[in-house]
């Protein structure tokens, strides 16, 4: 099916990403065009993207260009639903499995070494918030009921056998301190204690799910691990960082043991697919941090704007922060033995809920404290990087180009950056581009059976458009 933009719509450029089906044959990340929204929202969003009709002509020039080499790739999407007057609390729903959240991640960081035991359990000690289990259970619990197509036998999908090893545990553990003796494994991953789960008999929600979403939850941290390493971070959630209390050199070590388990956890779900996923996520916190060390694609000293900076940076965006959400969401329709729609519509609805949250976090950069934002304000700048408010601004205010090209690291710079995009219309075309995401994400779930977990999936949508930290 082709996308068809109505000529007088305000479209922006959007990344087409990685796993999707199609007869194309195009570049694994694209950039592409938003539908018109049929939101009353949406359309009080897109009369903020251009105050003048030179803008609408550049941005017609641009949407142009690039139609002419995606038209094929996505399909048409349905009326956007982000209006809906739902008020059901996400948390609520799954605020039983996500309760006993760290306690599993915590075992499943188990080592015999306690430093290394200390250093990788350290954030699971805070609250965070948890957004990525939260989305895969819900998930689950929304499409329990949908259309099926049986993968498998159901007995993978046991309890018992998301914890059994794959090889031998004399293998698995020979002279690994994690085990005090290989005759008698106690390893959290080998564990067949039904304490890892509290509610083991929960239909709507199965364990291979729940280890997914804990798994989800691991990579992120170690991800979280990493970056405040590259970015010399010095707090996280309010907290000393982990590179501050222990150093770098243990923080890396940390996060790669985190993702250690994680795959020896996603391993023993048994399921190929879902293992690609998510190995593919992890592949790709990496090309997108390595995208994110330019703030254009080719890097120049002085650059000139132009729309391809926006489409570099949804890429970016996509790879760091979208492509986690997105193939989690997929995943847990798969181990669902969910038919091929729902699970490409799971997909859907975790790319554009993700690009959504996202572009949010960049604006909240610019608009909130740090102390009610949880991190420096304006931490994006000092870093040297360029987000979706201060791009848009480029668009209309030039001199920004140069700041851009010397990553804002002379004195005044990132004080002059925050005065321009605050003059200009960046924050609220960064706002209207996040609700089109929302709104299709939203469009994406329209026909999963009615509930209250589509419903939870629909608010989250709300909540991420809301949020304030």
């Amino acid at each position: 099916m082709r996308v068809r933009i109505p000529p007088s719509s305000s479209a922006l450029l959007h990344p087409s990403v990685p796993g999707r089906a199609s007869t194309a044959s195009v570049p694994a990340i694209c950039p592409w065009c938003l539908t018109r929204s049929h939101s009353s929202r949406a359309r009080q969003s897109k009369r903020h993207f251009s105050s003048s009709q030179q803008n609408a002509s550049a941005w017609a020039a641009a949407v142009s260009k690039i139609q002419a080499t995606v038209a094929d790739v996505l399909p048409s999407s349905g009326s956007s639903n982000a209006t809906s007057n739902v008020t059901i609390d996400p948390l609520k729903l799954v605020a039983q499995e996500l309760k006993f959240l760290n306690k599993n991640i915590r075992q499943l960081l188990g080592s015999g070494h306690p430093v290394l035991a200390t250093v990788a359990k350290y954030y699971t000690q805070s609250e965070g918030k948890h957004v990525r289990p939260l989305l895969v259970l819900l998930m689950a619990r929304a499409t329990a009921f949908a259309a099926k197509q049986p993968r498998y036998e159901s007995q993978s999908l046991s309890r018992s056998s998301i914890d059994t090893p794959i090889s031998s545990p004399t293998v698995l553990y020979d002279n690994n301190p994690d085990q005090a003796s290989v005759s008698e494994p106690t390893s959290p991953l080998t564990s067949t204690s039904n304490e890892t789960y509290a509610f083991p008999d929960d239909a709507s929600i199965l364990p291979s799910q729940r280890r997914l979403a804990e798994i989800t939850e691991l990579i992120h941290t170690a991800s979280l691990l990493h970056d405040d390493v590259i970015d010399h971070s010095t707090t996280r959630r309010s907290a000393p960082s982990a590179n501050t209390t222990f150093g770098n050199k243990m923080a890396v070590l940390a996060g790669d043991f985190m993702l250690g388990r994680a795959s020896v956890a996603l391993a023993r779900l048994r399921d190929p697919e879902v293992v690609e996923l998510l190995a593919t996520v992890i592949a790709n916190l990496v090309e997108g941090e390595f995208m994110q060390l330019k703030n254009t694609a080719s890097d120049e000293s002085n650059p000139k704007w132009n729309e391809q900076a926006i489409t570099y940076y949804l890429q970016k965006t996509y790879l760091k922060s979208a492509s986690l959400i997105s193939k989690s969401c997929r995943a847990a329709a798969i181990l669902g033995q969910c038919a091929p729609s729902v699970v490409e519509a799971a997909y859907q609805y975790g790319k554009n809920l993700g690009l959504a949250f996202q572009l949010v976090d960049d604006m909240l950069d610019y608009t909130i404290s740090a102390g009610e934002l949880g991190k420096p304000a304006g931490a994006d700048l000092e870093l040297g990087l360029a987000t979706a408010p201060l791009l848009f601004a480029w668009k209309d205010r030039p001199e920004l180009g140069l700041l851009v090209g010397r990553k804002f690291a002379k004195e005044g710079d990132v004080q002059r950056a925050r005065e321009l995009v605050l003059q200009s219309d960046g924050l609220k075309q960064t706002r209207a581009l996040a609700q089109e995401y929302a709104d299709k994400a939203i469009s994406s779930i329209s026909f999963f059976p009615p509930g209250e977990a589509k419903d939870g999936l629909e608010e989250m949508c709300v909540k991420v458009m809301k949020r304030r930290k």
